[in-house]
């Protein structure tokens, strides 16, 4: 029977992004791929506790039982072998997880499937694999361990986005870094009724945005934040961005400098997106969070 992924919300998801297998790749980076693959099998019917991402895809998998049609699909994308991988699916079964496909590559690189699975979002915690992809047009981040005390909450999808870098291109940021803060708001005051161009999430922003439509309005399952340093007058280009594109967000937090962390704690983000470790790091203590990378050719990365 065949299957298409056309019109779906596609993730990849690397199994350490998953669950929490920080155990196992402590065995794999001092001992050695044969005492992990040992251990791994040693261990194939012990449940693996919850990664980074369990609490966002397990929401997210939830979407598909609000109407008559699939809306999201999950691919597990793992360099286990499929011998290794067998102790994931057990885990996955346990959880009660819709997931049902995976590429299990025995060592090799990942990155070749990208395409093949058409991937909206690829979640990992190996930089190599989310530079890849960010620098092939997909939307990608690199997960910090999880929080102290991760906790699922499954009724609704709760993702806090950054702005420039992250859901706009880095032009912005990049004006910011070079002539400081009153060049930027200058920049910005007199761009406020140009559209900023769109950013590596800005493809995952409108999807999210179709999924809202399609989910009976209710019901509210999907919340999106913006969470960004900006403050006024910047805020003006950002808010006629999103109208130009069509696109709404829930909530925006323009914080001019102020730490995001406890914003970020107070909305119950399953996953923030950044792209600056001085905003990720506290962030990462209370909430999901990833750092999305400059692609290659950005100035940002060069500078």
């Amino acid at each position: 029977m065949s299957f298409s992924l056309a019109g779906l919300l596609v993730i990849g998801i690397s199994s350490r992004a998953l669950f929490d297998l920080s155990r196992e790749d402590e065995i794999f980076q001092t001992e050695g791929l044969a005492a992990y693959s040992a251990y791994q099998r040693e261990h194939e019917e012990e449940i693996l506790p919850p990664g980074t991402a369990f609490p966002l895809v397990q929401a997210l998998l939830r979407l598909n039982e609000l109407t008559d049609k699939r809306l999201v699909e999950v691919i597990i994308m793992s360099r286990n072998s499929p011998d290794t991988g067998l102790r994931i699916f057990h885990t996955i079964q346990h959880y009660g997880l819709d997931i049902t496909r995976a590429a299990l590559t025995g060592g090799e690189s990942i990155v070749p499937y990208f395409q093949a699975f058409h991937l909206d979002l690829l979640l990992s915690r190996e930089e190599s694999e989310v530079q890849a992809a960010i620098d092939a047009g997909i939307a990608a981040a690199l997960l910090y361990p999880p929080p102290p005390g991760l906790a699922s909450q499954t009724q609704q999808v709760r993702i806090a986005f950054d702005g420039d870098a992250v859901l706009f291109a880095d032009e912005a940021e990049w004006v910011y870094k070079q002539q400081g803060l009153a060049a930027f708001c200058s920049h910005e005051r007199e761009r406020a009724n140009q559209p900023l161009p769109a950013g590596p999430f800005a493809k995952l922003l409108h999807t999210l945005s179709t999924i809202q439509q399609q989910v009976p309005p209710e019901q509210s399952p999907i919340r999106i934040a913006l969470v960004t340093a900006r403050s006024s007058p910047a805020h003006e280009r950002v808010i006629k961005t999103l109208r130009a594109w069509g696109v709404r967000v829930d909530a925006a937090f323009f914080l001019g400098g102020l730490p995001k962390d406890a914003v970020l704690q107070a909305f119950g983000a399953q996953i923030f997106f950044d792209d600056q470790e001085v905003h990720l790091q506290p962030a990462s203590q209370v909430v999901p969070s990833g750092r999305v990378p400059y692609r290659s050719d950005s100035p940002l990365r060069q500078g």
